[in-house]
């Protein structure tokens, strides 16, 4: 399995633990600035091969000058239906914050909170399911964004599926 499996436009491929280090330096540039870490996640189902591409993205924005963010693409060997990828995009964001937050605190990083973005609105066929997806995430202890504030999956991780 190739260990680099991020990328960013600004720092190229990198692993895991280059995320944290490259987060963690952009977090300390402006101290007295506010920063949001944000994690979305979007799908795109891929006809041509009966699988589903999901795109979780990591963004770290810098409240009134700019940021950086970082993807990862991963893809599952099954076209689910609509409302299944919703909860499959949460699921995935749920687990990367757990696992980022996880390498964040062994380094003692993160003092910034941590929003959760999904590709859930008030219009459209989402929402049916938008009251139970923001309760699984605030459920598991994270804000949650939805369309459309949401842009960290509907516009970030949108862009890479």
């Amino acid at each position: 399995m190739n260990n680099k499996e991020f990328n960013s436009i600004t720092f190229g491929q990198l692993a895991l633990e280059g995320v944290v280090f490259n987060v963690s330096n952009y977090l300390s540039i402006e101290n007295s600035k506010g920063y949001k870490i944000i994690i979305g996640t979007d799908s795109n189902p891929q006809s041509n091969n009966g699988s589903t591409e999901y795109i979780v993205a990591v963004i770290v924005h810098r409240v009134g000058g700019g940021g950086i963010y970082f993807w990862k693409k991963i893809m599952e060997k099954k076209v689910y239906s609509l409302k299944e990828r919703i909860y499959r995009e949460a699921l995935i964001s749920l687990e990367f914050a757990h696992s980022i937050l996880d390498e964040f605190n062994r380094f003692n990083v993160l003092d910034w909170p941590l929003e959760i973005h999904v590709d859930v609105g008030n219009k459209g066929q989402t929402r049916e399911i938008i009251n139970e997806v923001i309760g699984m995430v605030r459920g598991d202890g994270f804000e949650v964004k939805t369309k459309p504030q949401s842009y960290g999956a509907s516009k970030v991780a949108d862009r890479h599926t």
